[in-house]
């Protein structure tokens, strides 16, 4: 589940411009060193997270699989999308700070 924070950051961001979806978008912004950070839904093919797992490992991108496709697009105002990438430094660095503290409270209860 997104929470306020982070479903505010991403909308942020996509207003912004500084947010992108779509996996043959990723690929193209990956190869010209544009993106920051990587979110893979948590729904997404097991084909499209391994693919976008080692492209990121192999061009040095952060990478995050975190969400569903619904929510992560609902948040964003785009169309439903896999792939959502983060051009932008700042932004990237607080959504995966807030990512990441998701997770770990996940990990707690689990």
């Amino acid at each position: 589940m997104l929470s306020d924070k982070l479903s505010a950051y991403m909308g942020f961001a996509a207003k912004a411009g500084a947010l992108q979806t779509g996996y043959n978008t990723s690929l193209l912004l990956i190869k010209r060193r544009k993106v920051r950070l990587l979110i893979v839904a948590e729904d997404a093919s097991d084909n499209t997270k391994k693919k976008m797992t080692q492209k990121c490992a192999s061009n040095n991108v952060e990478c995050r699989i975190f969400g569903t496709k619904e929510s992560l697009s609902h948040v964003t105002g785009k169309k439903e999308s896999s792939v959502f990438i983060l051009t932008d430094r700042n932004f990237s660095k607080i959504i995966r700070e807030e990512i990441d503290r998701i997770q770990s409270e996940r990990e707690v209860f689990l």
